[in-house]
């Protein structure tokens, strides 16, 4: 899960809760209207909460009947108030600039660079695919002798956007099954790049959906990299902002869209903001934000039940905190926006991490080039699956290939976001400081695409996401109501447990990553047998045994 940095200023964030009326907060003034999200109480259906937001003085400007979130504009300054008494609401948000963007956990290192040099040596499949070790490790590379992905299984990145002018992604991307559902926030986003604020789809101007649709199924195609299931369909879920942010509206609308149109899987790294753990009734919160994060809990639980319901494998990052979800650390983190955050301590049994302690997700962890679990990766008994490759740059700690960028994931990423980071130059020409962490590929034709080096749980991710595909296109039956390929997620989750290359814990179990530079609060315990253990779950997913081979 990502978050992006953004240096040399203090920005704003347009916050998406859902509170109840704040002591003190500022109000709109009669006859300007206000925009607010609005969630049904459990049970309600969508006539009683339509009914209950006009009661209020609201009108719906749009709604999702099948999880019950609605957006709603009112000129009365009471409605939070109002819709918060009723009984078929549980609550409503004013949609206002609040906050900053917070800090990422992956931002890039500029230290150790080695020209490029990489820890893989597999078979070259696209010309900077012998830098791609993850693609080794799980053995996609043999796994696409058997099955390369079928054009009628489609992926869900539910993510930042999609650079879909990227030569590796625009084979097989479909403009017409994506959508946006985040239109841009100038407060968090900066100006619009569009006059109607929603980007266009097949644009990326965050990175990370772009870098995730890459290791999920860039095309084979003999330029730049290529993907875990590089002939599957692409589809863009953009339902992140441009700075990071990820909203449950455009989190679920993403997800109920998914479940719509027949979608098979869905990848899914980042966490639901503001807060880290979302909580039913957590002392340390005040009422109100206690309300918004029980709407959260809802609305969230509803979108993964439909989208899995209607066939969608969901795969999600277990996120990048160093820490074991099933005995989670106090939170200092949330929220991460709207006010300064504050120790909060979690009670494991009535607080989630979202989406990846959803129903039905298959969550993730991460491991470095090695083999070991990465520093900053989330893990633990309660809700791991599998593990993947999601980079680890101090990996090999005591040897030349400690801190490389090599040690992280290279995948797709947008010319935009490398020249805003300065690893490109307007020419689109890789910089001096971008050399050994973007690389440019053109085709004979002079299209060019751009790649870069990341790490997080969110690269791990969609290594699984891709296997998962892969699985579906090698077993789906055809879907005679929508065409493609489909396959029931619990049995797709059924082979990708099944075959996953098992990981016994390392010796000694507790496991400190003080010479990595890290404090004793990210020493991790690894639990369970080589069957199944808090760092790998039933083990390291296997691309090659999981299409049926040995």
């Amino acid at each position: 899960m990502r978050r992006r940095v953004i240096t040399g200023a203090v920005v704003t964030a347009t916050g998406l809760a859902f509170l109840t009326a704040v002591p003190g907060s500022a109000v709109a003034e009669p006859g300007n209207a206000v925009d607010y999200t609005v969630v049904a109480a459990d049970g309600a259906s969508a006539a009683e909460a339509t009914a209950a937001i006009k009661a209020a003085g609201g009108t719906i400007v749009t709604g999702n009947d099948a999880v019950g979130v609605y957006r709603v504009t009112s000129s009365d300054t009471k409605f939070s108030t109002k819709a918060t008494k009723s009984g078929a609401l549980i609550g409503a948000s004013e949609r206002r600039a609040i906050g900053k963007a917070p800090n990422g956990l992956e931002k890039v290192e500029k230290s150790g660079h080695n020209k490029g040099a990489s820890s893989a040596k597999g078979t070259k499949l696209d010309p900077l695919d012998d830098k791609l070790w993850g693609l080794k490790m799980i053995r996609a590379d043999k796994a696409r002798k058997i099955e390369s992905g079928n054009r009628g299984v489609t992926v869900g990145i539910l993510d930042t956007g999609l650079d879909a002018s990227n030569p590796d992604l625009a084979p097989h991307f479909s403009a017409k099954l994506s959508r946006n559902f985040a239109p841009d926030m100038t407060d968090i986003d900066g100006p619009c790049e569009v006059a109607s604020c929603l980007d266009p789809v097949g644009t990326d101007d965050g990175g990370h959906g772009t870098h995730v649709a890459g290791t999920v199924g860039a095309a084979a195609n003999g330029v730049g990299v290529s993907g875990v299931a590089p002939d599957v369909t692409l589809v863009e879920l953009k339902a992140g902002q441009d700075s990071g942010y990820f909203f449950l509206d455009p989190v679920v609308n993403g997800l109920t869209h998914a479940a719509d149109a027949g979608l098979d899987v869905v990848n899914m790294s980042f966490y639901v903001d503001p807060w880290l753990y979302n909580c039913t009734a957590n002392p340390a919160d005040s009422p109100e934000d206690q309300a918004e994060q029980r709407a959260i809990i809802a609305g969230m639980k509803r979108a993964l039940n439909y989208a899995h319901r209607k066939g969608v494998t969901l795969v999600g990052a277990l996120g990048n905190n160093a820490e074991d979800l099933g005995k989670p650390r106090t939170d200092t983190s949330s929220p991460d926006y709207g006010a300064d955050p504050y120790e909060r301590p979690i009670d494991n049994s009535s607080c989630w991490d979202l989406p990846a302690e959803g129903p039905h997700v298959i969550g993730v962890s991460s491991v470095g080039p090695s083999g070991k679990k990465s520093d900053f990766s989330n893990y633990g008994l309660e809700q791991i699956s599998v593990a993947a490759p999601g980079g680890f740059a101090r990996d090999y700690f005591g040897t030349p290939q400690y801190n490389l960028p090599a040690n992280r994931i290279l995948s797709t990423y947008p010319l935009k976001v490398l020249i805003e980071e300065g690893l490109a130059d307007e020419a689109g020409n890789i910089t001096p400081a971008g050399t050994g962490l973007a690389f440019k590929d053109c085709t004979k034709a002079g299209k060019c695409g751009y790649y870069t080096y990341l790490q997080g749980t969110s690269m791990a991710s969609p290594h699984a996401a891709g296997v998962a595909a892969l699985i579906v296109s090698r077993y789906g039956k055809p879907d005679w109501r929508r065409g493609g390929l489909t396959l029931d997620p619990n049995v797709v989750e059924r082979q990708l447990y099944k075959t996953a290359a098992e990981q016994a814990c390392p010796t000694p179990r507790l496991v400190s990553y003080a010479n990595e530079g890290r404090p004793a609060e990210w020493d991790a315990y690894c639990e369970g047998g080589k069957n199944f253990n808090g760092f790998y779950g039933y083990g390291i997913v296997d691309a090659y045994a999981a299409v049926g081979g040995r």
